[in-house]
């Protein structure tokens, strides 16, 4: 595989745009090698619905679209990074027992720390903000082809 590989998607915020994201995201990964029926896929497509639902309920019509970016570095790091033009950082909710939502950022901290991943937010030129999470690249191995013998 190549050194480094990305991939990158804008979409209006809205919420058909979730399950958008969420479906460009697995298909990448899949051309990439990871197969869609893995539990790191299952993880990823967690951690990328938080995140564009993020970015469609909490930027209050304020950001018109969202960026979804993916990178993937040596075979060892995969980025994922969702990008809005609202100025407004995530905030931690106090926790409820009735909220129902809310919730988001704390599911995606929490899985990408399992993962012995890290969590990120910073602030783009334009004054929105990038949500990005790095994950160790862990894809299951692919059998080897035997090579047939020949009988003599």
């Amino acid at each position: 595989m190549a050194d480094h590989l990305e991939a990158s998607v804008t979409l209006p915020s809205d919420p058909a745009s979730v399950s958008a994201a969420r479906a460009y995201v697995v298909d990448t990964l899949a051309e990439w090698g990871l197969p869609a029926d893995t539990e790191v896929s299952d993880t990823v497509r967690l951690i990328i619905s938080e995140l564009a639902t993020n970015a469609v309920q909490h930027t209050f019509g304020q950001s018109p679209t969202f960026t979804v970016d993916l990178a993937l570095d040596r075979d060892e790091h995969l980025r994922i990074g969702v990008t809005d033009s609202h100025p407004r950082f995530p905030r931690r909710l106090p926790a409820a027992v009735q909220q129902d939502n809310g919730r988001g950022l704390v599911i995606i901290r929490w899985l990408t720390a399992e993962c012995g991943g890290r969590l990120r937010i910073r602030p783009t030129r334009e004054g929105g903000k990038t949500i990005s999470v790095e994950l160790p690249w862990t894809v299951p191995a692919q059998p080897v082809p035997v090579a047939r013998r020949q009988e003599p």
